[in-house]
């Protein structure tokens, strides 16, 4: 005999598991319009699919300099810090960058704001966290910024650089730049071909993401996102990662700067409020 689907000869138990689940989206729906804040984001496409950013810290860091110059609305200035991934390296123009696509992310999910956005890229390819520590002070504190997106750790393995080493004179930086009243995000290393080559390379991913959390600095998990945006289709690996099997490409560097720019939204006090139906 067929099995009734209709729901009509569906037990009582059944039916109350029903009504409660129906009980918890709504509940969830009316939590999530609660949350929302005085920035108000209408920027579904500008920002990767919810599900894609399920590797985002569920409740970030605060970023209160980004936040008092979003409810000012003064100038907002970002100096992101790192290496050949912050460069741009894999890229084909410098437009296509992260910080590139971070800025512009910015600028249309605040298409009201009376200040201005500018993300000045202090990437230098091939750099380990001695390299960018010496040039902390010109590169990065001299630019006085409100917020700093420091990516790091990718160089490190290859380089030779000792765990330990690495880990504490990353905490010792982050603490520099945050006594200089300037915001912290920390982005870590990417998932790529040529560090799943190379030995406990992504123990220094750990690391960020160990210092993010002693620290209280929100961590933007690019080698879970990345990982995502294959499993869901989004990308291909050949347009996520250039050719050399190391950097990561057009597309890729266009997600992960909509990927920061909801951290940053978000430490601010944003939320993003829609999403497009399809994305």
């Amino acid at each position: 005999m067929a099995r009734d689907t209709s729901g009509h000869g569906s037990s009582p138990r059944a039916l109350l598991a029903g009504g409660w689940r129906r009980i918890a989206r709504g509940a969830a729906l009316l939590l999530g319009l609660s949350l929302s804040s005085t920035v108000v984001l209408g920027y579904a496409d500008l920002l990767a699919q919810p599900s894609s950013l399920a590797s985002r810290d569920a409740d970030p860091a605060p970023l209160p300099h980004v936040a008092r110059q979003l409810r000012l609305g003064a100038p907002l200035r970002i100096v992101a810090f790192g290496s050949s991934s912050t460069e741009g390296i894999g890229a084909s123009t410098p437009a296509g960058a992260y910080p590139a696509r971070l800025e512009a992310a910015l600028r249309r999910a605040l298409p009201g704001a009376p200040g201005d956005v500018a993300v000045v890229n202090r990437g230098v390819g091939g750099e380990h966290v001695d390299d960018m520590l010496r040039r902390l002070e010109r590169d990065v504190l001299a630019a006085r910024p409100h917020l700093v997106i420091w990516q790091t750790g990718s160089n490190d393995p290859l380089r030779g650089i000792a765990l330990e080493h690495f880990r504490a004179v990353t905490a010792a930086a982050v603490r520099r730049i945050r006594e200089a009243g300037i915001d912290v995000v920390l982005m870590e290393p990417q998932w790529c071909p040529k560090l799943d080559a190379t030995p406990g390379a992504y123990r220094f991913r750990d690391a960020v993401r160990e210092i993010g959390a002693e620290l209280g600095v929100s961590v933007i998990r690019r080698s879970d996102l990345m990982r995502s945006w294959i499993a869901e289709g989004r990308l291909t690996r050949e347009e996520l990662f250039s050719a050399d099997g190391l950097h990561m490409a057009d597309r890729g560097y266009d997600l992960l700067g909509r990927a920061a720019a909801d951290v940053v939204l978000r430490g601010a006090g944003g939320l993003v409020v829609e999403a497009r139906a399809g994305e």
